[in-house]
């Protein structure tokens, strides 16, 4: 990821550190944060040296330190049981942290959502801070939620949908892309583009 930012070039700086080794940041240098299928990475043991509590404590107590008191943190997660819940949300708590947990359609198995949203401390103005509530269950989609231009390219009819894969039409669009970008060893098209071949015996 920070490759592709590289060669975009992005405003702004990039940084690459383990989160489960703190955060090299000034205190007060944030006024919140926001964090997506992070978290749980953090309770993997998957080296001797990885101890999930005392990499969860040295991420919480560095990132209390450089949020702004009154600053909001929300982590969008996927735990694996309820006890790393507990574990997480115990070793937030002892860092000084307040808040709680969010779930989202908390009866469906697909939609459902975590999300830790805490407090770094009481905000200046004195202004009580509230957790959010989460989205009921009634509204949960009953289906996935497919892209509009699947659904238009349904109803405009089989020319306008994207070749089926290892087909000839999806050989003959991969073969034009790749001249376009100006590659040299891309085979010619012929009768027996995407033929199928009968097996050996």
């Amino acid at each position: 990821m920070l490759d592709i930012a590289v060669d975009k070039d992005v405003e702004g700086d990039l940084f690459l550190q383990d989160i489960g080794q703190g955060l090299g940041f000034r205190p007060g240098t944030f006024d919140g944060a926001i964090s997506v299928s992070v978290l749980q990475w953090l309770c993997n043991a998957d080296k001797t040296e990885n101890k999930p509590r005392y990499r969860l404590q040295r991420f919480f107590s560095t990132l209390f330190m450089a949020l702004q008191r009154g600053a909001r943190a929300v982590f969008q997660f996927y735990p694996e049981n309820d006890a790393q819940v507990e574990q997480i949300m115990g070793v937030a708590m002892k860092c000084g942290f307040t808040g709680g947990l969010v779930v989202d359609y908390p009866n469906s198995k697909k939609a459902r959502k975590f999300y830790l949203c805490l407090f770094a401390g009481q905000a200046p103005s004195g202004r009580k801070q509230e957790l959010p509530k989460g989205l009921a269950s009634e509204e949960a989609p009953d289906s996935v939620a497919y892209t509009q231009t699947r659904i238009q390219n349904q109803k405009r009819g089989k020319k306008s949908r994207k070749p089926v894969k290892n087909s000839v039409e999806w050989i003959l669009h991969k073969k034009e892309l790749a001249r376009k970008r100006g590659k040299e060893d891309v085979p010619l098209d012929s009768r027996y583009t995407g033929r199928k071949r009968k097996p050996r015996f």
